[in-house]
């Protein structure tokens, strides 16, 4: 496998307009972003309609769309790529939201410890709106939570991409979960529509 400098090269090649290298660094990425996809969808409803090879796709057509993006690192790639799937599944489940109202109640998690019970397509805009309000507050702290959560980066992982230490990485984390929980908990999800 490529290191993250080969990658982050051939991102580069590819942003400058060399087709080579994306058909070089597809392969390498395709995997990774699965994976992503799959730990987005894990969190979904059983029976979603999105299927990881969708999701993937879905967010790659975007990812190539871009114009004038650059991708600092290969970690950086992924965490825009986290991004566009968690807006991919907050799209659907407001179309489906619109389509149909009710239906069962699932349990949104981040960690465990933060499991929330209230109907998926709630959920996930409940998520989306939590993390965009955490963002506006504590851009850092949002940015750990989609490194951790949505790209399944480890906290030393997360602490290079972001260019500090374990320890805020990890105090980070504890902030958002906390802050997380109390919101989704306190709001059940009735501010998202």
């Amino acid at each position: 496998m490529a290191s993250d400098e080969n990658v982050t090269e051939l991102l580069a090649q590819w942003r400058l307009g060399d087709e080579a290298a994306l058909s070089q660094v597809l392969p390498i990425v395709y995997d990774e972003l699965r994976r992503v996809a799959h730990a987005h969808l894990r969190r979904e409803p059983a029976g979603h309609v999105l299927q990881t090879t969708a999701l993937v796709h879905e967010a790659y057509v975007r990812l190539v769309g871009l114009e004038r993006m650059t991708f600092d690192s290969r970690t950086h790639f992924f965490a825009v790529a986290a991004r566009f799937m968690r807006r991919i599944l907050v799209d659907f489940a407001r179309r489906q939201r619109s389509e149909k109202r009710g239906g069962g109640v699932t349990l949104v998690g981040l960690d465990d410890a933060m499991a929330v019970g209230m109907p998926p397509d709630m959920a996930i805009l409940a998520l989306n709106e939590a993390l965009d309000e955490l963002a506006t507050m504590d851009p850092r702290s949002c940015r750990v939570v989609e490194l951790r959560f949505f790209v399944g980066l480890t906290t030393e992982e997360t602490a290079t991409a972001l260019n500090v230490s374990h320890a805020t990485v990890e105090r980070d984390w504890t902030i958002a979960k906390a802050w997380l929980r109390q919101h989704l908990s306190a709001d059940g999800g009735r501010s998202a529509g």
